[in-house]
């Protein structure tokens, strides 16, 4: 592991920014404080791009140029070009599509760069372009083959990606003290949340407040979810911090995050039953989910499609949800690390005390939907999540309209 190849290759493709590049780092948080960003600033009207992964159902979801995703033949042209100069260097998929996105970034005539770390922060491809400012988003244990088994070592792989003298946000509310003491060792303008910047609310509107500018009476991100507060103060606070570079106005942060989307987050789909979909796939990305779930208020019968990478924390998952869970419908996902369905039911069976709860196993997400939904009643919710896989699974002809059979008379 290491930058040096990837370095390397942009070097010789040339490769650099002309605008203000926010690096966004962190274990959960960091999508929706993307899009969160990107669609403050695209209603501030400035011409932006942004790089995240991984994508739920089409490669080209990686890179969105002025708000639409970019189109295959870009895509195409971009791999032609990293091909073209890499010679004998040998490139990772994700170092490879990296240098793919940056450059058609590069080329976009962009007036700011959002860029999504994918694993870690110091030694992720990303990493090779001088943020202006970073985000930090929520730090948990994740990825610990890679990154380490504890908050502190997991923290200073994030804090990787700052820089001197620039801004970082750290919008984790509890940060591993290895964050803050890299952020003074390097001379790095620390915001941490709490002391920089804060937000309050009541169930009609909320509030925030950073070093030097405030918002108040504002509605509640689309994005839903109690988290999601967390990361619309990163947000703010990181254009609080960029402001003499790209100004944006008060109405462009209402709107902006008024009207941010982003699928697969909590994303609740209308219908009979209800279907929830989140990518949540690590113990503190599940337990968010649990709290989101219980604010739904009541449901006579919840079941769950769950499909897992094998490498994941999965116990604590499951004692996390299995007190709201009926019914789990376990799938297979097509990728090696990924967790057998049947192994998933095994590991849950393990720990299940409720004598009213029931499992099947399926070869693939969608059937284990369509399971759920012949066995479903219309007052009832089906909740996908484990994976961006599994909600990718059940994406991939658009978004399900459930219509459930209905209670013989």
């Amino acid at each position: 592991m290491g930058l040096n190849r990837v370095k390397a290759v942009a070097d010789r493709m040339n490769l650099r920014f002309d605008c203000p590049v926010i690096t966004v780092a962190g274990t959960n948080g960091k999508g929706s404080t993307c899009a969160m960003l990107e669609a403050v600033l695209l209603q501030a009207g400035y011409r932006t791009g942004v790089y995240t992964s991984p994508h739920l159902v089409h490669f080209e979801e990686r890179c969105r140029l002025h708000g639409e995703s970019a189109s295959s033949a870009a895509f195409a042209d971009a791999f032609a070009a990293v091909e073209a100069v890499r010679g004998d260097v040998s490139l990772t998929y994700f170092e490879f599509s990296t240098l793919a996105i940056l450059h058609m970034m590069a080329g976009a005539n962009l007036d700011v760069a959002i860029l999504e770390v994918g694993l870690g922060g110091r030694l992720d491809a990303v990493n090779i372009v001088d943020a202006d400012c970073t985000i930090i988003t929520s730090i948990d244990i994740d990825h610990t083959a890679i990154l380490g088994h504890d908050r502190d070592t997991i923290g200073r792989e994030k804090a990787g990606v700052m820089r001197a003298g620039r801004p970082v946000i750290v919008s984790d509310p509890v940060p591993p003290q290895s964050v803050i003491d890299h952020a003074a060792a390097l001379g790095a303008e620390l915001w941490l949340f709490g002391r920089d910047f804060n937000y309050s609310g009541d169930k009609q509107q909320w509030a925030w407040a950073g070093r030097d500018r405030r918002y108040s009476g504002m509605a509640y991100p689309a994005l839903r979810g109690a988290n999601q507060l967390i990361n619309a103060s990163g947000v703010l606070a990181a254009l609080e911090a960029l402001r003499q570079r790209i100004p944006v106005t008060a109405q462009a942060v209402r709107n902006g995050l008024a009207m941010v989307e982003l699928p697969g987050r909590f994303q609740i789909v209308p219908g009979q039953p209800v279907l929830v979909l989140d990518v949540a796939h690590n113990p503190h990305s599940v337990a968010a989910l649990a709290v989101n779930l219980d604010a739904m208020g009541f449901y006579p019968t919840t079941h769950a499609v769950l499909g897992a990478m094998a490498d994941k924390d999965l116990l604590p998952m499951f004692q996390r949800v299995n007190p709201m869970v009926d019914r789990w419908y376990f799938t297979d996902l097509p990728l090696p690390r990924a967790a057998k369905a049947t192994d998933l039911e095994a590991l849950w069976q393990s720990q299940n005390t409720r004598m009213d709860t029931a499992s099947t196993v399926h070869g693939a997400p969608l059937l284990a939907l369509q399971a759920a939904m012949h066995a479903a009643d219309p007052a009832d919710r089906i909740v996908v999540f484990g994976s961006f896989y599994t909600v990718g699974g059940v994406l991939v002809d658009g978004i399900p309209r459930l219509q459930a059979k209905h209670l013989s008379s």
